[in-house]
């Protein structure tokens, strides 16, 4: 099949091209770049069943493709409150854009959401069926209701026009290839530990939040792509939480670092917990993440080890 992926050269992006490729598909990726990294798909270049184009997906893109998979939006609060108009836009235009294509080439959609459409949960762990506690005006808000439009979208054009959809809610993921300056706590903690710089906990540090190894939310996004009848959303996440502490404590550990750790006051709409029910993936897609935290830890340290400068 010929696959697009907006977002490609990001973080999840170029690992779904990667996995995608491995299964004898071929792969358009489309990035603007904004948050995306052309290292992150280098390796690939030489691929003939690879192809990479500059686009803003809040324009419109004429292509013939098979699957789309619309990864594209800034993830991250350091990048997402950068310019969130334009990250508004790209959640929602670029939704209307890419679903219009899906319905005129009649390909596959799906939708990368997230657990951030559940705001700051009253409940835990988060079920697909909560409609969440989100603040439509907060300063997350551009992120939050920019993905929760955007299912609105999807879920409408497959009510409406037939579109064959898939819509996967994704949590906390981490591994190789994430950036350095992009604010999660995964890379912050990791980055900070390996400077020797102050672990920064926002908050008294008991915030939880339930992390996956990106392998694993890959082969999830496959799997629920190419199951019949499976519509979503579906939770994609490890149900295993941890306090922000106690995982500042295990970076720590990992890394051999001297840092201190540093409390700061807490971040404005910071969710309290995050915690997927993946009961849905298991059983309609029989996924379930496999890499224990310490092991994909210990890769995304020695990741981070070769591409500090």
């Amino acid at each position: 099949m010929k696959m697009l992926v907006t977002g490609g050269s990001g973080f999840l992006g170029s690992h779904l091209c990667d996995k995608l490729l491995s299964l004898g598909h071929s792969v358009l990726a489309v990035d603007n770049f904004y948050t995306g990294d052309q290292k992150n798909i280098a390796h690939l270049r030489d691929n003939r069943d690879f192809e990479l184009m500059r686009h803003d997906v809040t324009f419109p893109l004429y292509v013939e493709v098979d699957g789309i998979f619309n990864l594209a939006c800034p993830a991250s609060p350091v990048h997402y409150q950068r310019n969130p108009v334009q990250t508004f836009k790209t959640s929602v235009h670029g939704a209307i854009n890419m679903l219009g294509l899906a319905k005129r080439t009649g390909a596959r959609f799906f939708q990368a959401s997230t657990s951030e459409i559940y705001g700051d949960p009253t409940i835990s762990p988060q079920p697909e069926e909560y409609w969440g506690y989100v603040n439509p005006i907060g300063i997350r808000s551009c992120y939050d209701e920019g993905k929760r439009a955007a299912e609105t979208l999807t879920f409408d054009y497959h009510r409406q026009f037939g579109l064959d959809i898939r819509v996967a809610r994704i949590f906390n993921t981490y591994g190789p290839r994430m950036a350095t300056n992009d604010g999660r706590v995964v890379s912050n903690f990791i980055v900070q530990a390996l400077k020797g710089d102050p672990i920064t906990v926002y908050g008294d540090g008991t915030q939880t939040r339930s992390f996956c190894y990106v392998d694993d939310l890959i082969d999830g996004f496959v799997k629920l792509f190419f199951r019949e009848g499976v519509v979503g959303p579906i939770n994609l996440g490890n149900p295993e939480p941890i306090k922000m502490l106690e995982l500042a404590n295990e970076i720590l550990e990992l890394t051999g670092s001297k840092s201190k750790i540093e409390m700061r006051a807490p971040s404005g709409d910071d969710p309290k917990q995050r915690e997927p029910r993946i009961d849905r993936a298991k059983d309609l897609l029989g996924w379930k993440p496999s890499t224990k935290r310490k092991d994909g830890l210990k890769k995304t340290v020695e990741y981070f080890k070769s591409n500090l400068n």
